[in-house]
C-alpha cells in the first residue's frame, strides 16, 4: 500500500516520477501527487483518483531535475486532494511524502504544533511541520529531519525536499520498505525497485531508523544519531518486460497463465544435478530440530499456509499450526519448547507478519521466510529464506504467488521427511511437473470458465464454496478471489458445516461451487451438494478426473492428492476474473485494497 518515488539527476523529473508512480499502481491507492523543484521554487501537484487524473493537472511546461512522488492509500483522513501527498510545511519550505502510520501523531501535535494550522487530516503532515519547527530553532535540515524521525512512533518511509537545498532528497525509513537506486550522475528513491528500473537496476536496501542524504553525486546512509553506515548495493534481477501486460488485457489474467511456467521454474531452482531436491542444509536442520512448526501469514498466503500444514504433517510427520499474523501478534498461544516459525508473504513486507517475526526473534526462536521477494524485510530479518521464483506479481489479487508458495511448501515437506528417514514414494519434483501440465490444460479452458462465470455469477449477490479436507482450504481461497475483485459476497465452508447454520443462507438460485478431488470424502461432499440443491441452490461441481460424475460442470486433470490445490484453484481464479469482468470491475486494482499491506 502506498508508494514513493524520488529522482535527482539531469533530466526532467516530471515524466520519470509519473512513470514510476504508474509502476506502483499495483500496490493500491486512492490519490496521487508529485513535487518538482526548479529555479522558481517547489511545484506541487496532487489529486484524488488515478495517476491519469494526476497527469491531467500537472503543468507539462514545468520542468525540474529533482522531485518526489507518491501514491496514497488512506489511513488518516478521507481520500481527497487536500489529504493527498505531498504535504508542505507552513512556510512551504519543506515538502514531504510518507508511507506508514505515525501512532503518536496526536501527542506530537499537542506537544509541538499547537500554534500551527494544519492543512490536512493526515498523520503525515505533522512530520513536515516538525522538521520546519526544529529547523527554525537553528538545526540544519538533516538534523531537524533526524530529530523528527527519532520522535515518531509507528512506521514510516519518507522523502523530504528542502527548497533551500534544491539538489538534495532526505530519506528515512522505519518498518515500511524503501530503497535508494544508484546510477552515474543520477540517484533515485523507490518503495519498489520496479518503479525505477527505467533509471537503474542497482539499489541499496535501507534498514530501520536510518536516514539517507541523496544527491546527484551519491547517497550517504546514516543512523539517526549521525553515524555513517556502509552497505553494498545489489542488482535487481528484474526486466522491465516482466512488469508489462504485453498482449493481455489485465495483469491478473497474465499471471494466471504464467503459473505453469512458475511451477517449472521452481522445479529447476530446487533440483540438483542428480534430480534430487536442492535445499540449504541449515533449513533442513532447522526443520528437523523443531518440535512444532508455526506458519504465520495473512490473506492468500494464509490459505497457502493451511495447505502447507497438511503437507508437512502428512508427509514429514511434524505437527504444524497455521495462524493469521494479525491475530497471532496480539494473541500468541502457548508455544512448544523448540518451535520453528515459517512466515509466508508474497511481498515480504506484510506489517503484521513482520510484527510477529520481531517478537519471536526476541524470544530466541528461529524463523524461515517463504517469499517472492528475497531482499524484502521479512527475508532479511528471518534466519532463512526460500524463494518462490514467481516473478513480479502486479495484480492486487494474488494468483501465481499462491500456487508457488504451495509448491515450495511441498518441496520443504518432502525434504524434511527424507532427512528424517521417512520412506517416501512421493517425488514432489516429478509430481509438480505433472501439475504444470494440468495447469496448462485448465488455462486453455477460458471459454468454458467464462461461461460458468456468466451463468452462475452475472446477477447474484452472493456465492458459496464448499469442500472437504484439503479442498476446503481451496474453497477459502476461491471465495477470497471472488469477493476481492467482483465484490460478490462469497464465503468458503467445510461441507460438513452446512447443517450447523450456513445452509440457512441458501435461497432459490444461490450459486454453490463445490470441489471434489479427495477420494475419502468424495461421496460426502456430493451429499452436501445435494442438500443445498434441495433448498434451491444452483450447483457447480468441479471434480478431479477419476472422481467425476456425469453432471459435473468441470473435470480437472488428475494429479497427486497432496497437490490438488495447485490445480483446482486455477478454475476458481478464472471464474473470479470473468465474474469481475462481466460486472465491469477494475480487475487489477479492486477498490479499497492494497497489494502490500505495510501497516497494521
Amino acid at each position: 500500500m502506498c508508494g514513493i518515488v524520488g529522482y535527482v539527476g539531469t533530466e526532467d523529473a516530471k515524466e520519470i516520477l509519473l512513470k514510476g508512480l504508474e509502476k506502483l499502481e499495483y500496490r493500491g491507492y486512492d490519490s496521487a501527487g508529485l513535487a518538482i523543484v526548479n529555479e522558481e521554487g517547489v511545484h506541487v501537484y496532487k489529486e484524488k483518483g488515478r495517476i491519469a487524473t494526476l497527469r491531467s493537472v500537472v503543468d507539462q511546461n514545468e520542468e525540474g531535475v529533482i522531485g518526489i512522488g507518491h501514491t496514497r492509500w488512506a489511513t488518516h483522513g478521507v481520500p481527497s486532494q487536500i489529504n493527498a501527498h505531498p504535504h508542505q510545511s507552513a512556510s512551504k519550505r519543506y515538502t514531504i511524502v510518507h508511507n506508514g502510520v505515525i501512532e503518536n501523531y496526536a501527542q506530537l501535535t499537542r506537544e509541538y504544533l499547537q500554534a500551527v494550522n494544519l492543512a490536512s487530516d493526515t498523520d503525515t503532515e505533522i512530520i513536515v511541520q516538525l522538521v520546519e519547527r526544529f529547523s527554525s530553532e537553528g538545526l540544519s535540515t538533516e538534523e531537524a529531519f533526524s530529530k523528527t524521525l527519532d520522535l515518531l512512533k509507528g512506521s514510516y518511509a519518507t522523502a523530504l525536499l528542502d527548497s533551500e537545498s534544491p539538489d538534495t532528497i532526505y530519506v528515512g525509513k522505519n518498518k515500511s520498505p524503501l530503497l535508494v537506486g544508484l546510477s552515474d550522475g543520477v540517484n533515485v528513491v523507490a518503495s519498489d525497485a520496479m518503479a525505477m528500473l527505467q533509471v537503474t537496476n542497482e539499489f541499496v536496501e535501507l534498514m530501520d531508523k536510518e536516514i539517507v542524504v541523496v544527491t546527484r553525486k551519491g547517497a550517504t546512509i546514516k543512523t539517526l544519531q549521525g553515524d555513517v553506515v556502509s552497505r553494498d548495493s545489489y542488482i535487481a534481477e528484474l526486466d522491465e518486460s516482466d512488469i508489462e501486460k504485453g498482449t493481455y488485457p489485465h495483469y491478473m489474467l497474465k499471471e494466471i497463465d504464467e503459473q505453469p511456467y512458475v511451477i517449472r521454474n521452481i522445479i529447476s531452482k530446487y533440483k540438483d544435478e542428480n534430480e534430487n531436491i536442492k535445499l540449504d542444509e541449515d533449513i533442513r536442520q532447522a526443520m528437523l530440530d523443531a518440535d512444532r512448526i508455526y506458519i504465520i501469514a495473512a490473506g492468500t498466503s494464509y490459505h497457502a499456509g493451511l495447505v502447507g500444514k497438511q503437507l508437512i504433517e502428512r508427509i514429514a510427520n511434524k505437527p504444524v499450526e497455521t495462524h493469521i499474523a494479525s491475530e497471532f501478534l496480539y494473541n500468541m498461544p502457548l508455544l512448544s519448547k523448540k518451535p520453528l516459525f515459517i512466515f509466508i508473504s508474497q511481498s515480504g513486507e506484510t506489517a503484521d507478519s513482520r510484527g510477529v517475526l520481531v517478537s519471536v526473534k526476541k524470544m530466541g526462536h528461529k524463523a524461515l521466510t517463504i517469499t517472492n521477494v528475497p531482499g524484502s524485510t521479512l527475508s532479511r530479518e528471518a534466519d532463512y529464506t526460500l524463494h518462490t521464483y514467481a516473478g513480479p506479481e502486479i495484480a492486487v489479487a494474488s494468483t501465481k504467488a499462491y500456487t508457488a508458495q504451495m509448491a515450495v511448501l511441498a518441496i520443504l515437506a518432502v525434504d524434511t521427511a527424507k532427512a528424517a528417514g521417512i520412506d517416501m514414494s512421493f517425488d514432489p519434483l516429478q509430481e509438480l511437473a505433472i501439475v504444470a501440465s494440468a495447469m496448462e490444460t485448465l488455462t486453455d479452458k477460458k471459454e468454458v470458465l467464462e461461461k460458468i462465470a456468466r451463468e452462475y455469477l452475472s446477477v447474484t449477490r452472493n456465492c458459496f464454496f464448499i469442500g472437504r479436507a484439503i479442498d476446503y482450504y481451496v474453497c477459502l481461497e476461491g471465495a477470497l478471489k471472488l469477493k476481492e475483485i467482483s465484490y460478490i459476497q462469497a464465503e468458503g465452508f467445510a461441507g460438513g458445516e452446512l447443517k450447523h447454520g450456513t445452509i440457512a443462507l441458501i435461497e432459490d438460485g444461490t450459486p454453490v461451487i463445490g470441489l471434489a478431488t479427495q477420494e475419502h470424502v468424495n461421496l460426502s461432499i456430493r451429499g452436501n451438494m445435494k442438500e443445498v440443491v434441495a433448498r434451491g441452490a444452483s450447483p457447480c461441481m468441479i471434480s478431479m478426473e477419476g472422481f467425476e460424475d456425469e453432471d459435473d460442470q468441470l473435470v480437472v486433470p488428475h494429479v497427486h492428492d497432496y497437490l490438488t490445490p495447485l490445480v483446482t484453484v486455477i478454475p476458481l481464479q478464472l471464474i473470479a476474473y470473468y465474474a469481475a469482468l462481466h460486472r465491469d470491475c477494475d480487475v487489477d486494482k479492486p477498490r479499497n485494497l492494497a497489494k502490500s499491506v505495510t501497516v497494521e
